[in-house]
């Protein structure tokens, strides 16, 4: 060996340590940032993408058309807090002692069990830096707080809602009361996490806006000026008593607040391309569940209200104006993911899937090994979102105790083809939609005569009972009985 090559060979002596490390941050550099936009209320109607003739939502839009549009994704609790916990943990709310969203006044030390895996603790041991901005919900005490559950950061509320302008937001653990527009200031705070995230570290953002939930106004002038003189499209409008006109003001105001969260997406959607992270980063929209806006005579959610000139009798566990539900409009949520090189732009899934899939669809994602000793129900969709022609399971359970406005205990199957709702604590309230020839569930057939209904209503109700014993669902003592 002449000289040369041995002074060659000992400049490329790299010490053991420093391989290590190069090694390590390639590792954590393979793995994609991850951007988890949030929305509260927000109906999958409300998207110009879904033929709405009066949404204003290019960057929405724009997602999917660069990603992919999941039509057929549903929440398994059609309101804010079991919705969140079942998302963060892959577990049902009555699992968890969260049947309904939580009241701070009312029940102070309700929220998420300290015990809880959530995959943003996984997601934090694998390396990432994570942070939550925005909307919190699943508990106020500080036992209970976002970084007790894996988040390195969080800027925001704890409790359910917070004013559309000039609101009190928590910081560096402080409450601070903040000027503006509560959407627009959120989003500033998320920048500013993207800004300063650690370079040698993949990022997991979860940004909860407050929006479209109601109070709508105010909103950017921008906003508002497509809708502030528009007399809008309503999907019900010879509904026997629907309020017409408040319907059409409630409109107005809801797409604007949808406008202004579009436009804030846009803001970080841009951020991610000037800092050119885009190519390495997954984007992920969705909302906690959907929404109705005169859709079968009521407005909001699963804690449902009607929406007309004279409201259908009160009942003893239902008072006046309240309709508890588990409309589509209720339970199915906007969901798109854009994941350059691995998904297709522009496709369209139609599989049902469920927030509870989340937790081992995002662990795949990052490549962190699901830990043998976590019980999750839901299913990982990277497959159907590379497009490998696998079986999928479309069937889909979900559930709603409902204890604040009303009292129910509503459990639900869905097939492509039919829904039974049961409520196994009101007499007369079950219901059986065709969905295939009723998608808007227009015709409960739950009295029906038809052997062939009768049939089906037998079926579907075993596989309701099937799913409350496989989570020991505490209402299944009522259950078995009705």
């Amino acid at each position: 060996m002449n000289l040369i090559t041995k002074t060659l060979l000992a400049c490329c002596v790299i010490p053991l340590s420093l391989i290590s490390v190069t090694y390590s941050q390639a590792v954590e550099k393979s793995q994609p940032n991850i951007l988890f936009l949030f929305t509260d209320d927000q109906a999958p109607w409300a998207l110009e993408a879904s033929g709405h003739p009066h949404a204003v939502t290019p960057n929405m839009d724009s997602l999917v058309k660069e990603g992919a549009y999941l039509t057929n994704a549903f929440t398994v609790t059609p309101v804010c807090s079991p919705s969140r916990a079942s998302l963060i943990s892959g577990r049902y709310g009555s699992e968890l002692g969260i049947t309904d969203w939580i009241h701070p006044q009312r029940e102070p030390k309700l929220g998420l069990p300290t015990d809880t895996t959530t995959w943003v603790q996984l997601l934090q041991k694998a390396g990432y830096h994570t942070g939550l901005v925005g909307k919190w919900h699943l508990g106020t005490p500080d036992s209970m707080h976002p970084t007790k559950f894996g988040y390195d950061y969080f800027m925001g509320f704890r409790t359910g809602g917070a004013p559309t302008k000039d609101p009190t937001l928590e910081k560096d653990g402080k409450n601070e009361k903040m000027e503006g527009l509560t959407t627009d200031i959120l989003t500033d705070y998320a920048l500013e996490f993207l800004k300063s995230a650690p370079s040698d570290k993949p990022f997991c953002l979860s940004l909860h806006y407050r929006a479209p939930h109601t109070r709508w106004l105010p909103v950017a002038e921008e906003d508002w000026a497509p809708f502030a003189e528009l007399d809008p499209t309503i999907p019900n409008p010879d509904y026997p008593n629907l309020d017409v006109p408040r319907v059409k003001r409630m409109t107005r105001e809801y797409l604007a607040s949808v406008a202004g969260v579009d436009r804030n997406v846009g803001r970080i959607l841009q951020l991610l391309k000037d800092k050119g992270l885009d190519e390495n980063t997954i984007v992920i929209f969705s909302s906690d569940h959907g929404y109705n806006m005169g859709h079968n005579g009521i407005w909001h959610k699963g804690n449902g209200h009607w929406v007309l000139t004279k409201n259908p009798k009160a009942t003893e566990n239902i008072p006046n104006g309240q309709r508890p539900n588990m409309y589509d409009n209720s339970i199915r949520i906007p969901t798109i993911i854009r994941w350059p090189g691995t998904v297709k732009p522009g496709i369209r899934i139609e599989q049902t899937v469920s927030n509870l899939d989340w937790f081992p669809t995002l662990l795949e994602m990052a490549g962190v090994e699901m830990p043998s000793d976590v019980k999750v129900h839901g299913k990982s969709i990277v497959p159907i979102l590379q497009g490998k022609d696998i079986d999928w399971d479309n069937e889909f359970y979900a559930e709603y105790s409902t204890k604040h406005q009303s009292h129910t205990h509503m459990r639900m199957i869905r097939t492509p083809e039919w829904k039974l709702i049961r409520d196994f604590l009101n007499e007369g309230r079950d219901e059986l939609y065709h969905l295939t020839d009723d998608p808007a569930e227009a015709n409960n057939l739950i009295n029906s005569d038809s052997p062939e209904v009768k049939a089906i209503i037998k079926e579907l109700d075993a596989k309701i009972l099937d799913n409350m014993k496989a989570i020991n669902d505490p209402v299944l003592a009522s259950a078995s009985s009705k």
